[in-house]
C-alpha cells in the first residue's frame, strides 16, 4: 500500500505566493508603484512581477491604472489600508468618464486626493490631451492652496478638518503659501467656491503658464477627491472657462461620488 500523500513542510513556504504577498505588501505601502520600481525594491525578475501583478488583478486585488503603468490596490485588500483602496476605487470610476469627458473637453483633467499638506493626482488625461503642457503627473503633489483642486478641497470639507489642513499648514510655514493663508483671504476664496461650486486658480499663483477649475467629489463624510480641469491662461479668461466647463466638472465629480460603492 503506497503512503498517502502528505503536505509540504510548515518550513517549505510557496514562492510564489510570498513573492505574490510581498508585492501586494509594497503596492500598498507605496499607494502606486510601476512595475519596474517593485522589481527594483523587491530584487525580483520584472518577468515575475509582470506575471504575479497579472494573477493579483485576475483575483481582484490590484488595478493597472487606465492611462499609466502604475498598479493601485482595490477595495478587495481594503483591509491592507483603506486609503489605498479609496484611491484605487476612485481611479476605477474615474478612467472611464475620463475617456468619456476628455473628448469633449479637450483640455486635460486630472482626479487627485487629500494627502499631507498636498493634493496627489491619482489619475490624469494629460499624457492623452493635445492641449496638455505637462506629462507624467500620476503622483505629482500640487500644494493645498494654491491649486484649484485644494481650495476645492478646503472650501468643502468638514470645518473641523480644515482648521487641522491649515494649522499644519502654517506649521510647515511655505513662504509662497503666507499670502493665502490669512484669514480674510481664506474666507473669502472659501465663501466663493461654496457659492459657484467650484474652485479657481487664475492668477499664476502655481505654474504662471496655466490656470485650472475643481470641483469636489463629496462623499457622506466629507470630500473624497478633485476633479481639476487644467488649461493655458493666454487661451481663455476664467469667466469663459468656469461658463464653458463647469458645468461638466460638477458633472463628472457627481458621477465619480454615485458610482461608489458607499453610495450605492
Amino acid at each position: 500500500m503506497s503512503d498517502p500523500v502528505t503536505p509540504k513542510s510548515k518550513s517549505e513556504p510557496v514562492r510564489a505566493l510570498t513573492r505574490g504577498l510581498a508585492i501586494l505588501r509594497h503596492v500598498n505601502a507605496a499607494g502606486a508603484a510601476r512595475p519596474g520600481e517593485i522589481a527594483r525594491a523587491l530584487n525580483l525578475p520584472r518577468p515575475t512581477v509582470y506575471r504575479l501583478l497579472e494573477t493579483l488583478e485576475e483575483e481582484g486585488y490590484v488595478v493597472f491604472s487606465g492611462s499609466a503603468n502604475v498598479v493601485r490596490v482595490t477595495r478587495l485588500a481594503a483591509s491592507l489600508g483603506d486609503a489605498s483602496a479609496l484611491g484605487s476605487e476612485l481611479c476605477r470610476v474615474a478612467v472611464p468618464l475620463f475617456s468619456e469627458y476628455g473628448a469633449r473637453l479637450v483640455w486635460p483633467l486630472d482626479l487627485s486626493v487629500y494627502d499631507n499638506a498636498a493634493m496627489v493626482i491619482q489619475e490624469t488625461t494629460h499624457g492623452r490631451s493635445p492641449l496638455s503642457i505637462d506629462r507624467a503627473m500620476i503622483g505629482y503633489r500640487l500644494p493645498v492652496l494654491r491649486t484649484s483642486a485644494g481650495r476645492a478641497y478646503l472650501a468643502f470639507c468638514p470645518e473641523e478638518e480644515r482648521a487641522l489642513i491649515v494649522a499644519h499648514l502654517l506649521r510647515l510655514g511655505d513662504p509662497a503659501d503666507l499670502p493665502f493663508l490669512d484669514p480674510a483671504w481664506l474666507a473669502r476664496m472659501i465663501a466663493e467656491t461654496r457659492a459657484r461650486g467650484i474652485a479657481l486658480r487664475e492668477a499664476g499663483e502655481f505654474r504662471p503658464q496655466t490656470a485650472s477649475i475643481a470641483a469636489p467629489i463629496l462623499g457622506p463624510e466629507g470630500v473624497l477627491g478633485c476633479v481639476s480641469m487644467i488649461w493655458i491662461r493666454t487661451a481663455m479668461s476664467a469667466p469663459r472657462a468656469l461658463e464653458s466647463f463647469g458645468e461638466a466638472l460638477r458633472e463628472i465629480a457627481g458621477r465619480i461620488a454615485a458610482q461608489l460603492p458607499e453610495a450605492s
